[in-house]
């Protein structure tokens, strides 16, 4: 199967919050888990899943990256000062 540009193909995920992306994938996990869906339903289920854990994981980078922005900026300010 060719690869999938999710936001072509689920653009409405990109609005989405952190929080609601992870709480539409933690649905669409525990449907998966059941089984009881049809194979075609199964996999747009596993292709939208994909998209919603990669777009979780832009928003958990980008904090990231803030964080050691923010700390590194703090640490480089005051290089005199002992570390915690």
């Amino acid at each position: 199967m060719a690869d999938v540009d999710p936001q072509a193909t689920f653009p409405d995920i990109a609005q989405l919050r952190y929080e609601d992306a992870r709480e539409e994938l933690i649905g669409i996990v525990a449907k998966l888990e059941a089984g009881q869906a049809p194979l075609e339903d199964s996999m747009s289920l596993w292709r939208r899943g994909e998209a919603l854990a990669a777009h979780c994981q832009k928003w958990l980078d980008g904090a990231q990256a803030e964080i050691e922005r923010a700390t590194g900026a703090r640490d480089t300010a005051r290089p005199d000062e002992p570390a915690e």
